[in-house]
Formats: C-alpha cells, structure tokens, sequence
C-alpha cells in the first residue's frame, strides 16, 4: 500500500468514526447548554421572588402572609395590596412564558412545578382570586386559562 492509498484509507475512518463522534459531542454540548440555560431562567425568576416577598414583608399591614386575619384596609392600602398583586401576577407570567410547555422535558416540568405550586398557594387566597380579574387584561391568554383553572380548582376546596 502506498502513502496515498494509506491517507485515502485514514479519510475514510475520518469520515466514518470521526463524523458522528463530532456531530454527537455537539448534541451532547447543546442539550447542556440548553439545561443550563432553562436552569438560569429558572433561577432569575426566583431571585425575582424573593424580591417580590421582601415586598410583602416591607408591607406588613397588608397582611399578605396571614390571609385569615381579617380587617379593613385604608385605601393607600389597598392600593398598595392591589400593586403588589399586579406585580405577582406579572411574575407568574413570565414564569409562564419562560417555563411552560405543553410538551415538558422532565427537568423542566420539574422546574414548573414549583411555579404552579406558588400560583395555587396565592390563589387560594380569596381577595387575590377577587382581584385577578382586573389583574389579567391584557395578559398572555394561555397565561389567563391556567391560571383561572388554577383560581378555579382551588376555590372549591374547603
């Protein structure tokens, strides 16, 4: 066999071995990248609520992490309380813009969840339920069916 037959024969084992073996270490990279990626959305928005609940903990009065506790609020307050529901529900939507899909990877119904599990945790409360109606004008509607479904199965449990 001559030199060139010999780098004839290398090409091919290139071309053989060499091709997938790439193509499959560039998948590998993608689908990393892309958990990563789902990964730092994810933790964005939670940095997002925490600064959220600092808010609720600066508006004390609002009562908004006891909602048993009844009174009545002044109208500053309620204006307060009304803002910061349309923050909130500015952040679910962005969680769900951002997170949701019909068709989930496991990791990333994994990171939904615990959006949904807020969404159900403020929906329970019965003045957020009141005021989401004049909160979602204008909002994504896939965005507004769920959380009206969410709004809609948490208000009939005891």
């Amino acid at each position: 066999m001559s030199g060139l037959e010999w780098l004839e024969a290398l090409s091919y084992v290139v071309t053989i071995v060499g091709l997938p073996l790439a193509i499959g270490v560039y998948v590998h990279d993608r689908r990393r990248e892309q958990q990563t990626d789902e990964e730092e959305i994810f933790l964005r928005l939670s940095d997002e609520y925490a600064d959220f609940m600092r808010l609720v903990i600066d508006n004390a009065d609002l009562h908004l992490l006891s909602p048993g506790q009844k009174g009545v609020l002044s109208e500053e307050q309620q204006e307060r309380k009304h803002a910061l529901f349309a923050i909130l529900v500015s952040l679910f939507e962005r969680a769900y813009v951002l997170v949701y899909e019909d068709d989930m990877s496991r990791q990333q119904a994994r990171l939904w969840r615990s959006w949904a599990d807020y969404m159900h945790e403020w929906c329970a409360r019965e003045d957020f339920r009141t005021a989401l109606p004049a909160l979602l004008h204008g909002e994504d509607p896939d965005f507004v069916a769920t959380i009206e479904r969410i709004a809609a199965s948490v208000a009939h449990r005891p």
